[in-house]
């Protein structure tokens, strides 16, 4: 198996990002998402910085994959997704069926990311003659679901088209907004949010009266509560799984990284970590 370092879903300054992927030049990853899913107001890393990171990481041997938004809502940001499609030298993650589209219609290979609603072998078909090569599957599904859909795959004659890749660690992106909880958690308007999300590098948490993590906000985006732990699984996916996915938290990620690729496992806090939706039950759940 290959291991991933998804795109940074948190905004942190321009210097710490900088930081944590010149560290990832010389990390365990085969493969590197760059770019911003989430917020085109976080504008501290451009298109071009972005770019140049990934000349630097592609040089040492690393797979970049530039990263698409999920949730599009201006000309402008369509106008820098086009971009993305068009920059020469990297194959895209699509996460809004309009960067499908334009890959298509581009000619550029992507990959299909968990924010697409991807749940049969039949959609899947739809996504290869598109040109996908590799699938990250909706995080709310599981080794059983994955199982059968590949089973499907196998009948329509699409099993061997494109890898397979399950986001494996960090807070699960479960839903998208138009509106940005972060702003609304300090008052403030979407349009006048001072990108105050950069206060909460790891997310803003949430819990319940009873003091349990429900979840955590990230701007327009709603994560998981606990932080997703694959690392004792990993067994479990050897013959179906091509790529694990490692989500960037904090400057710690590397190390985990290195621990799944080692086969450690534990790297999430015990009190709060789930691995339920591997094991087709409740997401908030662990299974030993």
């Amino acid at each position: 198996m290959k291991y991933s370092l998804g795109p940074l879903l948190y905004f942190w300054p321009k210097n710490d990002v900088e930081t944590f992927y010149q560290r990832a030049v010389n990390s365990e990853a085969d493969i590197v998402y760059l770019g911003e899913t989430v917020c085109s107001k976080r504008r501290e890393m451009r298109g071009s910085d972005w770019m140049q990171l990934g000349k630097e990481l592609a040089a040492n041997g690393k797979q970049v994959v530039i990263s698409t938004m999920a949730l599009l809502e201006a000309p402008s940001e369509v106008s820098v997704m086009q971009r993305y499609v068009d920059n020469g030298e990297f194959i895209v993650e699509a996460n809004d069926v309009s960067a499908v589209q334009l890959a298509h219609e581009k000619n550029v290979p992507f990959v299909a990311g968990p924010a697409l609603n991807l749940y049969n072998a039949q959609a899947l078909q739809v996504l290869v003659n598109k040109g996908m090569t590799r699938w990250c599957m909706p995080v709310e599904l599981s080794r059983e679901w994955l199982q059968k859909v590949l089973s499907q795959a196998e009948t329509i004659g699409i099993r061997d088209k494109f890898e397979i890749e399950v986001f494996s660690f960090g807070h699960l992106p479960l839903a998208y907004s138009a509106r940005c909880f972060s702003a609304r958690a300090e008052d403030r308007p979407k349009d006048k949010c001072e990108t105050c999300c950069v206060n909460y590098p790891e997310g803003l948490e949430v819990k319940s009266q009873e003091g349990q993590p429900v979840f955590t906000l990230n701007g327009i985006q709603t994560q998981s509560g606990y932080c997703y732990d694959l690392s004792a699984d990993i067994a479990s996916m050897n013959g179906l799984v091509d790529v694990v996915r490692i989500s960037p938290q904090n400057a710690d990620t590397l190390n985990v990284l290195a621990g799944f690729k080692r086969g450690e496992s534990g790297f999430a806090p015990r009190s709060h970590f789930c691995n339920g939706y591997w094991h087709n039950i409740e997401g908030m759940a662990v299974q030993a």
